[in-house]
């Protein structure tokens, strides 16, 4: 009898809230994804989403899901290179050269 007084007096006035170790879990999920989120962003090199400057950036270059993204003025575009040519995607074209820039500053375009 002694044990079970014993036992009501340590929990007594004391709630027990089952749904604080889930609280606690939600808090590290955050931070787990934002660490996620800022790795991948700098695996990627995409850093320069963040900033107030206008850039240009190719992925793929050359092969056929070539890809590029421009910043410009705060707004975002993406152009799809495709082999396919359709007259209702402004948004899609297909390579047709290359263009290199030699260190003079001068652009030469080679058509395929």
């Amino acid at each position: 009898m002694r044990k079970r007084k014993s036992s009501l007096r340590k929990h007594d006035g004391e709630d027990v809230n089952p749904l604080h170790a889930v609280a606690n879990l939600f808090d590290v999920s955050i931070v787990f994804a934002v660490a996620l989120m800022v790795a991948l962003v700098s695996r990627y090199k995409m850093t320069e989403m963040f900033s107030q400057e206008d850039f240009t950036m190719v992925k793929n270059p050359g092969k056929s899901n070539m890809e590029i993204i421009q910043k410009k003025d705060g707004k975002v575009s993406q152009y799809k290179a495709s082999s396919e040519s359709t007259e209702s995607s402004a948004s899609k074209g297909k390579r047709i050269g290359t263009a290199y820039e030699l260190e003079g500053g001068e652009i030469i375009y080679v058509p395929d």
